[in-house]
This record gives structure tokens, sequence and C-alpha cells, in this order.
């Protein structure tokens, strides 16, 4: 069964965003779509999309984290992997999925000097929720400026 590849932008970003312009390079497959409106609109519109696919592995920045690990808690089985960066795990929106438990492989980076998404408070909340988290602390900023580009993508975005 192939792997579909999912990134979602963060929350003043878009589809033409510097990752999503990155991915649409590097992975001409993946889906990349422009997410606007409140919370309950954005999952709206990526519960249509991933609807009928499985075997998904979902890229989430900062509000798109958020958006995939809230995607996750509901949609568990269809998972393969979450890679997060900086994700807003400590919006409102998030709270009730607090005593979740997810299961599947979770790599997150957060930069060390992110003034958006406080990295300490992200990684109590992600350590809490996830089982199987390989966490990286990085010496960047809340978009990753310094490391996005140079993580090692082929392997992460590999099943």
């Amino acid at each position: 069964m192939s792997l579909t590849r999912v990134f979602i932008h963060g929350l003043e970003s878009s589809s033409q965003g510097t990752k999503g312009v990155f991915f649409r390079t590097r992975c001409p497959d993946m889906i990349i779509e422009d997410f606007v409106g409140s919370f309950k609109e954005r999952m709206n519109k990526l519960n249509d999309i991933l609807f009928h696919r499985n075997n998904l592995i979902v890229v989430g920045s900062s509000y798109g984290g958020l958006m995939a690990t809230v995607y996750a808690a509901k949609n568990e089985e269809k998972i393969k992997k979450l890679i997060l960066l900086a994700p807003a795990l400590n919006a409102d929106e998030f709270k009730s999925y607090l005593n979740k438990k997810l299961h599947l492989p979770v790599i997150m980076y957060h930069g060390r000097n992110d003034d958006v998404v406080p990295p300490a408070v992200v990684r109590d909340i992600a350590r809490e929720v996830f089982t199987d988290l390989h966490y990286h602390l990085v010496d960047d900023d809340h978009s990753l400026h310094n490391t996005f580009s140079v993580m090692d993508w082929d392997t992460l975005l590999e099943k």
C-alpha cells in the first residue's frame, strides 16, 4: 500500500509559504492545501481531504501541527507517522485531548528560541500524549529557518 504524504501549514501561512513550496518541489505527490477560517473549518477541510486515505505521513507546522495531532487523535489507525514542527499543542483547541495517548511514531522539532509556541510547555504536553516520541530541541526560531531545509526529509518522509 502506498504512502500518502500531507503537509499542513501554520495559522498565518499558506500552501505557498516556504515549507509548502519546499515540499511541492521535493515531493510533487504530497497533499499541500490552503487552510483558512476557524479551527473547525480547517479541520472539516482536512477531514474531507483525507476521508478515503490511509497510510498517512502527516507533517504539521505550528497550528498545522495542532491540526495534525487532533486529526491523529481521531484517526490514529490511518496514520503511519506524524512529523511536527513547533506544534501549537498549548492551544485551547487541544485541551480536550490532553488525556489521550497516541501510540504512533511522532518526530518533533522545536526551536529553542521559539517566541510563538513555548518549547518547554509543548515538550511536556507531547511527552504525556505521545508514547513513541522522538523530540528534537534545536538552536532555531519558531519557523525553524536554519533547521528545516537541512533536515533529512528523504528519511523522515519514508515509512
